[in-house]
């Protein structure tokens, strides 16, 4: 029986290949404080039809490639954003990023004078 498992896409930049994230909650054997533990699989996306955001079932097949060992089964649950502001939110965080990185910046040369 080949493994299933349901996972959110967290990259579909690659031609017939998506990147799904599967999230699992283990507990510490001696502390038993529990902890999520993410996995990345990439997966074979026959038609691309799996955007970012989306919830989707793979499938165990075959070895495609060096790294590909599942399969785009279904897509569960389309993401209730759209894609358009999914990539705004992206651009702005990293606008946010660069800014404090160039704010660091600018006060180590501050303090240098």
């Amino acid at each position: 029986m080949a493994r299933t498992i349901i996972g959110v896409v967290t990259s579909n930049k690659s031609d017939k290949t998506i990147i799904v994230t599967a999230t699992t909650r283990k507990t510490h054997p001696l502390y038993r404080k529990q902890y999520s533990v993410n996995t990345k699989f990439m997966a074979h996306d026959d038609k691309n039809e799996a955007n970012l955001g989306d919830t989707v079932s793979i499938i165990e097949c075959r070895p495609l490639s060096a790294s590909k060992r599942f399969k785009l089964e279904k897509i569960i649950q389309r993401p209730t954003i759209s894609e358009d502001k999914l990539q705004a939110v992206k651009t702005d965080d990293t606008n946010k990023r660069a800014s404090k990185s160039k704010a660091k910046e600018e006060e180590a040369e501050e303090e240098a004078k």
